[in-house]
């Protein structure tokens, strides 16, 4: 067991290199066990339990797994920053959340009805929660303030890298039971390196904080900072969210592309394209400037100009262009955000429990999002008034963080 000092202190020492990999491959693993089930697996299997009713149950399913998202991070989270175990107190619950994972894709994988499918991925969307959730603490507990920028940059690689590996293994197994019994396998292969680092520091029992049901409340006033870095990743996402949800209909009603369907994927594949090549490059970079708050403003502002381009453009050039432009601002905000978030948490006693709360901003807009499109597309000026706003979010987002007094 490597411990690193006192669970509660500010990490000094450089992690080395191996375990920046590890982590980042342990998160690989979960966002791939996420991805292929809703990429392609959820929809092929509402289709095949419920023929007649397919949009239904898949919303149904999807819905409730969101919900479990919600909830499941600030949970698990809490729960690490008070685990005792002298395995640490990240690494139990990075085990128990791949377990658990692969143990919900499994009974997905023979679900009988609908009712099954659900419980299922509120199974799945609970336990890999649980493991996001002790991944992401693991950061602030291990890496030093000017190494954050660097971590969250390969955090933010497998984030993207997850959704294809996860969409290709799913779709590549020929089937629904192969499809998750090897997103299961890539799961439990990905996780075991970092576990077996055994990199984690052990919480002493006279450190533990009680349990408060009420800290899960932050307050904005008692820890402003904190509450301005919640606002501004809510609303740079609740953005992003927004000019996604209808990229379909927007390509196909606006744009009149021959072939939405494939459209959308080339769209996505040029966004990860391009966000592959800053988000790394932004994590270090900050990190050598000791610097934050600009790379997130200006970040936010090419997020937002994709969404104009998309306003005012509504053509398949403009399209792609914007889907370059925006992987290219969405890289940096990727990495640099998070480290930023990491240097604003409130306690080192609650890091776990805080970052999932900063987590409810990045599932939060996925919620509300069609509820804002929808009227705007039917009512309220169709899609150039949706992506004007998507824009408004996105430079509001951006011109807050100068709020942030703490980070520079």
């Amino acid at each position: 067991m490597t411990a690193t000092g006192t669970a509660l202190a500010e990490p000094v020492e450089r992690v080395p290199t191996r375990w920046t990999v590890a982590i980042s491959v342990a998160n690989l693993g979960v966002f791939t066990a996420w991805f292929g089930p809703l990429q392609v697996l959820l929809a092929k299997q509402a289709e095949s339990l419920a023929p007649h009713g397919k949009e239904a149950a898949l919303g149904l399913v999807a819905g409730a797994g969101a919900a479990f998202s919600m909830i499941g991070n600030p949970l698990f989270g809490a729960l690490s920053d008070r685990t005792t175990s002298r395995f640490g107190r990240r690494l139990p619950w990075t085990v128990a959340g791949a377990l658990g994972g692969a143990a919900g894709l499994a009974l997905l994988a023979v679900a009988p009805n609908v009712a099954v499918m659900l419980v299922a991925w509120c199974v799945v969307q609970l336990m890999l929660n649980a493991m996001f959730a002790a991944i992401t603490a693991a950061v602030p507990d291990q890496a030093p303030h000017r190494q954050r920028g660097m971590v969250g940059g390969w955090l933010g690689v497998a984030q993207t890298l997850g959704v294809v590996v996860g969409s290709g293994l799913a779709a590549a197994a020929g089937g629904l039971v192969a499809g998750y019994l090897a997103c299961i396998v890539f799961l439990l292969l990905a996780t075991a390196p970092y576990v077996l680092l055994r990199r984690d520091s052990v919480l002493a029992a006279r450190d533990r904080p009680p349990w408060d049901w009420r800290a899960f409340w932050i307050s904005p006033r008692r820890h402003p900072d904190f509450g301005w870095a919640w606002l501004t990743r809510f609303l740079i996402n609740l953005g992003n969210a927004i000019a996604v949800v209808y990229l379909l209909f927007f390509l196909q009603d606006r744009v009149h592309y021959p072939d939405p369907d494939g459209g959308v994927f080339v769209l996505t594949a040029i966004y990860a394209g391009t966000l592959l090549l800053t988000v790394l490059a932004g994590g270090i970079l900050s990190d050598r400037l000791g610097r934050r708050r600009i790379f997130v403003l200006v970040s936010g502002l090419v997020v937002a100009a994709a969404a104009v381009l998309l306003a005012l453009v509504p053509t398949w050039t403009g399209a792609v262009t914007a889907a370059a432009v925006l992987g290219l601002g969405f890289g940096v905000y990727t990495s640099v955000d998070f480290a930023l978030l990491t240097e604003v948490l409130p306690a080192a006693a609650d890091r776990g429990k805080d970052l999932g709360v900063i987590n409810i901003a990045n599932a939060l807009p996925q919620v509300l999002a069609p509820a804002i499109a929808a009227p705007i597309v039917t009512n309220l000026g169709g899609y150039p008034v949706l992506y004007l706003v998507c824009a408004a979010f996105g430079v509001a987002g951006s011109v807050l963080v100068y709020r942030i007094r703490s980070v520079r």
